[in-house]
């Protein structure tokens, strides 16, 4: 005979059973495994996999289509802030009530409120780093940001206003 005898007609390898053949309870486990896995469809399959662990949620920021107007005015609104009272306007607190005003109109979330604050506040320190007394070209520089926050905030409204 070869390789193959035969026992109860049944084919058998010679001593390959006895040294390599797993027991019939592991062939059992097997089994079980496999037809658990094949009713399993991939979509449980995708959601029982680990996951990239999610990042906090931020709070969504929404802008209106004015956005950028509004961060350009709070700069002018900060650079009026220092220049204005620094050449001799009677407008010590004015410029920052403005900038107070449009933040109650116009923010709701803190994020914006954050930047246009922030924007404000650069502008200022930019202008104080810069000017120490007040000179022809800062006495030209609040008039143009004057007259180009008037325009702003003309565009702004003519074209946004809900009234």
């Amino acid at each position: 005979m070869t390789d193959i005898e035969r026992h109860n007609d049944r084919p058998r390898l010679n001593g390959w059973r006895q040294r390599f053949a797993k027991p019939a309870r592991l062939s059992a486990h097997v089994f079980c495994l496999a037809l658990m896995l094949s009713s399993t469809t991939p979509a449980a399959l995708a959601q029982s996999t680990p996951e990239e662990p999610e990042q906090p949620a931020q709070p969504e920021l929404k802008e209106p289509p004015y956005e950028p107007q509004l961060i350009r005015l709070s700069e002018i609104l900060g650079a009026l802030h220092y220049l204005r009272p620094l050449c001799g306007h009677d407008e010590v607190d004015e410029w920052r009530q403005r900038m107070y005003s449009l933040l109650g109109a116009e923010v709701q979330n803190e994020l914006r409120r954050r930047r246009l604050v922030e924007r404000f506040n650069q502008s200022y320190r930019g202008f104080a780093s810069v000017y120490q007394t007040c000179t022809p070209a800062a006495i030209e520089a609040s008039r143009r940001f004057a007259d180009e926050g008037l325009i702003i905030t003309q565009e702004v409204t003519g074209k946004y206003s809900r009234d």
